[in-house]
């Protein structure tokens, strides 16, 4: 996990067009989403974690039970996240994705969870609060707070945030989306 720690800081460092996207749109911290498409050509390090990351996808995708007909799912995209104190990644989908994830390099002690939203939320306008221990697929909100060399998935449509981070140190992932292709 080093190795990407180290790979993914680097990258950061030398990202200029990375950089100066973040800072045009307001994005706390860096990531590579709009500046960076070909980390596993580039680094073989990212390039191994790809190979661990479709594995992943494979058996999710099973347990979903997707009807495919002659159709694969493979990775889409892949970009690195580092989220200072006070930064945030306000809630969102991935779009033209079926399965996105992420994977955490660094989560220090009081970094932020990431939270998911039940998506039926919208449509329960006369529905009362939850008992302060109801069961987590009742709850408006889930938060995971996963640990380093964690791997999380989900399908595309899902609504999630990160909230801020109250560490004093940087919280670095690296997420992915995978379409059918």
């Amino acid at each position: 996990m080093s190795e990407l720690h180290d790979a993914c800081l680097s990258i950061a460092e030398d990202d200029s067009a990375g950089q100066k996207w973040c800072e045009k749109n307001g994005y706390p911290g860096y990531t590579s989403y709009a500046s960076l498409t070909d980390l596993s050509w580039r680094f073989t390090i990212f390039e191994r974690l790809v190979k661990v990351l479709n594995r992943h996808v494979a058996i999710f995708s099973r347990d979903l039970q997707f009807d495919l007909k002659d159709k694969k799912i493979n990775l889409d995209s892949l970009w690195i996240n580092i989220l200072p104190m006070g930064g945030s990644h306000s809630s969102h989908i991935h779009p033209n994705s079926v399965i996105s994830g992420t994977t955490y390099i660094a989560m220090p002690s009081g970094v932020s969870s990431i939270k998911f939203e039940d998506p039926r939320l919208a449509m329960m306008m006369a529905v009362p609060n939850r008992k302060l221990r109801a069961r987590s697929e009742l709850l408006n909100f889930i938060y995971r707070s996963p640990k380093v060399g964690d791997v999380l998935l989900w399908e595309s449509w899902l609504r999630h945030e990160v909230p801020i981070n109250m560490s004093d140190e940087e919280r670095i992932s690296i997420s992915f989306n995978y379409s059918i292709q």
